[in-house]
């Protein structure tokens, strides 16, 4: 079960969606405030992203986070828990792993997340018009806006804009939730 990001196909969305938006390395790497050796690397397929540098590479690329992820894939897609390319924060211990991105026409994403107690992911505000919703599926965690999260139980659903400042922080082991990230 190979669950490492994916590298050669996180390279090949990079330098695609740089070139389709007309930028250099220099000013993508600039707008998303990391280092322009740090892209020509992650452009290149080494390095080991985390969650917060391919959301501002997203971000200063006017792209869904998923289209730096996904493959093509086949008609019919299963994937076991487990499996799929997962992306690791630098702030806590949380993974993201993607389960289906945004078809043509459409404009969402989804997301398997499986976080441990501590201090939690505080994100950044995504594109604007981003809404996520979350379904926990086991274990507890306080979900939403950065200030005033809701504590969610096992089958609770909330949704929030994702173009705020907000946070996913497990209250206990074993939490694992799915979030869709709809583009509006």
């Amino acid at each position: 079960m190979d669950t490492k990001a994916p590298l050669d196909v996180i390279a090949s969305s990079l330098r695609r969606h740089r070139a389709r938006a007309g930028l250099s390395l220099t000013e993508v790497a600039k707008r998303a405030g990391v280092a322009k050796s740090t892209l020509s690397q992650l452009e290149s397929g080494t390095g080991n992203p985390s969650v917060e540098t391919l959301w501002a590479l997203a971000v200063a690329l006017d792209t869904p986070f998923a289209a730096l992820l996904d493959p093509p894939r086949p008609k019919v897609q299963v994937i076991r828990a487990g499996e799929g390319p997962a992306i690791y924060s630098d702030q806590a211990d949380y993974s993201a792993t993607l389960v289906a991105s945004s078809p043509p026409n459409a404009r969402r994403d989804i997301y398997r997340i499986v976080v441990a107690p501590g201090p939690g992911r505080k994100s950044e505000p995504h594109m604007p018009g981003v809404v996520e919703h979350v379904v926990l599926g086991s274990g507890r965690a306080l979900v939403g806006p950065l200030d005033d999260p809701v504590e969610l139980k096992p089958g609770d659903y909330i949704a929030y804009p994702g173009d705020l400042p907000h946070i996913f922080q497990a209250l206990e082991e074993g939490t694992v939730a799915t979030l869709i990230s709809e583009h509006v």
